[in-house]
């Protein structure tokens, strides 16, 4: 036989990610570690001969969405590898080595290894390529198109309602030298933007020497070239004078996410939480009188065990006040292995759902405010994804204080980013836009 009438089969492998930033982060990882392997990636709703769920854990919801995708993956394909990795699978393995879809179970303190225990099962599988398609998929731009950098993990906050500590492990930080050298690798391969992400990023370089985050931002902006760079997430008593002073390059968005949780400051104690209602409060004043129309975003826990009626109206008026540019409200999920668990005087659920309905009435009124006030104006936006409605291509993004725009435009602007007007806003509270 002729080599033309070989044909070689290349393994294909699909990647679902839920939950945090981290997530995002790991997965970026697992994709340059297969593609490197030998894998072609390709969309979550294609065959392929492995699936890998990156689960999330941070509620029973989440657990529930990390079991039903592992399940869906398995009717996408019955003879398929199925992989859950992740945070659930690193609080319950054993939960997940129960259900008959899956077949290989990974935690984080085990990622490290996912890729090669992969391999070693195709291997033994000798399993072909389900698709029968050659192709080259740019498997990186399916995951995400703004790297997910992750420069700490791990908590050693131990808040009562969180297994996060549990699941990442006691913090520890990355070498600045390999941050800054995955952040030019990732701007080589035509990245605009990156996201510096980690469990608690106001803790970075406390177990290094001679740095910590401000000092590692300032050795971003000076050894890379990356157009944009975007924080995740602070902590409130983490907002300073001298981190602030690092926005005033233009390449850091003008975006943060400071969670709040609750604004009593009983709750806040019972939480284990390091702020007050006025020091977080405080932080965001700041923030505002440092960098014009900021973006502000955060997460609200309601109806934690105790919280009354009057507390809940605290953290209402709290986010009256503040006026969030969105609002991540979680009504609260018991988690096994917390301290909350075992608190007396559980808040109704049907009163927690009508806690959380309020709040999210009253942040979507300041959501369209806020968005209301850049209509005409030009912003930066990150073209991220192509879509085709009636044959006409278009594509969605993000401006540089993270709002969401679409425009229609036949050109490929996977990646780039280009000054748009902002012209009108849709019921989602996204804008349209046109490209100058």
């Amino acid at each position: 036989m002729s080599d033309t009438n070989l044909q070689i089969s290349v393994p294909t492998v699909s990647i679902e990610t839920h939950g945090c930033k981290l997530n995002q982060s790991d997965s970026f990882g697992f994709v340059r570690e297969l593609e490197t392997a030998g894998f072609k990636l390709v969309s979550r709703d294609e065959p392929a001969d492995v699936y890998i769920v990156n689960t999330c854990t941070v509620t029973h919801i989440a657990d529930r969405k990390g079991r039903q995708a592992l399940r869906s993956a398995k009717r996408l394909n019955p003879n398929a590898t199925i992989v859950a990795t992740g945070c659930y699978a690193e609080r319950d393995p054993e939960a997940l080595k129960s259900l008959d879809e899956v077949d290989l179970v990974v935690g984080n303190s085990g990622k490290f290894e996912l890729v090669k225990k992969i391999v070693e099962i195709q291997a033994e599988r000798n399993v072909p390529c389900s698709t029968g398609d050659d192709s080259v998929i740019n498997g990186s731009s399916i995951v995400r198109s703004r790297p997910m950098i992750k420069i700490q993990e791990g908590c050693n906050q131990i808040c009562a309602y969180c297994i996060v500590p549990k699941v990442r492990g006691r913090e520890r930080s990355i070498d600045p030298d390999k941050i800054i050298s995955e952040i030019k690798q990732y701007s080589l391969d035509g990245y605009k933007e990156i996201v510096l992400t980690g469990t608690q990023l106001g803790s970075y370089g406390f177990d290094l020497e001679d740095i910590d985050l401000v000092g590692l931002i300032q050795q971003i902006l000076l050894n890379t070239d990356v157009p944009r760079i975007r924080v995740s997430s602070l902590q409130p008593q983490e907002i300073s004078d001298r981190l602030l002073e690092l926005w005033t390059d233009s390449r850091l968005c003008p975006h943060f996410h400071i969670p709040l949780q609750s604004a009593s400051d009983r709750i806040l104690k019972m939480m284990r939480r390091r702020y007050t209602n006025v020091q977080y409060a405080n932080s965001i004043n700041k923030i505002r009188k440092k960098i014009d129309n900021a973006s502000i975003t955060t997460d609200v826990i309601v109806g934690f065990p105790q919280e009354t009626n009057q507390e809940f109206e605290e953290t209402y008026n709290m986010c009256d006040q503040v006026g969030f540019t969105d609002v991540h409200v979680f009504p609260y999920s018991e988690r096994p292995g917390t301290s909350a668990v075992y608190f007396g005087n559980k808040v109704d659920a049907i009163e927690k759902t009508s806690r959380v309905r309020r709040l999210l009435n009253q942040c979507g009124i300041h959501s369209l405010e806020y968005r209301t006030k850049f209509l005409g104006t030009v912003r930066p936006v990150l073209w991220e994804r192509q879509t085709y409605v009636s044959g006409v291509s278009r594509w969605q993004g993000l401006t540089d204080n993270y709002l969401k725009a679409i425009t229609v435009d036949s050109e490929d602007l996977r990646n780039q980013i280009t000054l748009a007007n902002l012209k009108e806003l849709d019921d989602a509270g996204t804008y349209k836009a046109s490209n100058l």
